[in-house]
């Protein structure tokens, strides 16, 4: 999987091209705004205020006689050979002054009223006055030939540099305090609407951690689920639908077959019986009972799904006592010993007597058919509801102890069984809220221990 098929956060992924639109679109706004005012006059030309007091500034120096004069310098012939509507005037506190170009009457007699202030600007009111009218700017400096004040109007080129940093500091204090303000706005509310507009869905993801292959039938909530993710699940919905009716057509075969395989094998064993006693007749026996052990073990898979409809109080030493009376000859035949170990008192748990019976039946029957055809087969009956099957064969490895559970899995290629037998074991415990486990015998071989939660009485 690539990383872009990894899962993400949609509140994380959403809070960041939210807050990436907003910056666009903000970035835009004041591009639109400051172009706009830009066509209109009433806001940044490409004249630099500044630039011609800097350049008078640099150029100012005292005459024989005391005045002000301006050196030439070549920033001031450059500044007059491009700005050819150039004016300003020069005072100083002694009442020496120096103007160039035509200075406009309103500010000529304007600076000795100023002498206090430290810069100004004088411009005309908005949508009364002519926006064409450059506006003065006054700004005390210090020269080479003293402190003075100059008036000029919007006056000079605007560079690069300077024109860069006008507008780096007209983002910083308009778009950047809006863009703070609304991405804090976003990230701290995105979560919020997602989740809540998301919360239906905690409900359907609940609803789907419960079907189980038990629970057939079962489809997902599609209220309060946003419309965008209704097509998901009514999706999941035909998808479980579709399994359901798969499941009915495999449950229905598997019993069909079941059936039929049930009266051959009654007619086969009947047979058998009429046979001469004797090893093959033992062995022709044993495979006739596996196969009716399979039929059965196929019709269990149907009856599972009506077990425990409703659960009872069931005996365990009873159905101990049934399973070792049904199966005892056919261990005794295979050269096994069958022991019953279990109280007189009943040991009960809550659960369907039929399912656990076939349960042992199918613990026994693999003691039998994977032993050594010697030595004892134990069930055991214990407090508080616990069932045991122990037979003195050579074991199950550890690293094979869960696998043996799997539907159709075999210990060795050639086992003869159908590996469903234990796989039925595990579902019948299962169901009725239990565990099975694998464990070495106390004398060697193998114990299987079914643990099953005993009834309030026992």
């Amino acid at each position: 999987m690539s990383k872009h098929d990894d899962p993400y956060c949609l509140r994380s992924r959403l809070s960041w091209r939210l807050l990436a639109l907003q910056a666009a679109l903000l970035l835009a706004l004041v591009a639109v705004v400051v172009g706009a005012l830009c066509a209109s006059g009433f806001a940044l030309t490409e004249r630099d205020e500044d630039r011609v007091i800097d350049v008078v500034q640099r150029a100012l120096a005292r005459n024989a006689e005391g005045g002000l004069t301006l050196r030439a310098t070549p920033e001031l012939k450059q500044l007059r050979g491009e700005t050819p509507d150039l004016w300003f005037l020069v005072r100083d506190r002694q009442g020496h002054s120096l103007a160039e170009g035509a200075v406009p009457a309103e500010f000529a007699a304007i600076g000795g009223g100023l002498d206090q202030i430290s810069q100004a600007r004088l411009g005309w009111q908005m949508l009364e006055d002519d926006p064409r009218k450059p506006a003065a700017r006054l700004k005390r400096v210090d020269t080479d030939a003293g402190n003075v004040q100059i008036i000029t109007a919007t006056q000079g080129r605007l560079t690069g540099t300077k024109a860069l940093l006008m507008t780096s500091l007209a983002f910083l204090g308009i778009a950047l305090p809006g863009l703070l303000v609304m991405g804090t706005a976003t990230l701290i509310a995105t979560p919020m609407i997602v989740q809540r507009a998301f919360r239906g869905l905690d409900t359907t993801a609940d609803q789907a951690r419960r079907i189980d292959i038990h629970q057939r039938g079962a489809r997902l909530s599609v209220e309060q689920v946003p419309l965008e993710v209704v097509p998901l699940v009514t999706a999941v919905n035909d998808a479980l639908a579709r399994l359901d009716q798969g499941y009915i057509r495999h449950k229905r075969f598997v019993a069909d077959a079941a059936h039929e395989l049930r009266t051959p094998i009654a007619i086969l064993n009947t047979r058998l019986e009429s046979l001469p006693s004797g090893p093959d007749k033992t062995r022709l026996l044993e495979d006739a009972a596996r196969l009716a052990t399979l039929a059965e073990q196929l019709l269990d898979i149907q009856r599972l799904d009506r077990c425990g409809q409703p659960f009872a109080r069931v005996d365990l030493i009873a159905i101990a006592r049934n399973v070792a009376a049904d199966l005892a000859p056919l261990a005794i035949a295979a050269g096994y010993e069958l022991a019953l170990d279990a109280a007189a008192a009943p040991i009960e748990t809550i659960g369907d007597a039929a399912a656990l019976e076939r349960a042992l039946t199918n613990l026994v029957q693999n003691a039998i058919q994977h032993g050594p055809r010697r030595g004892v087969i134990g069930i055991r009956v214990s407090r508080p509801a616990c069932i045991e099957v122990t037979d003195e064969g050579a074991g199950i490895p550890p690293d094979q102890r869960e696998q043996i559970f799997e539907p159709f899995y075999r210990l060795t290629p050639l086992d003869r069984g159908a590996g469903l037998g234990l796989n039925m074991v595990r579902e019948i415990v299962l169901l009725h809220g239990g565990q099975v486990a694998v464990t070495d015998g106390a004398d060697g071989g193998t114990c299987f221990r079914m643990t099953l939660p005993p009834s309030l009485s026992s």
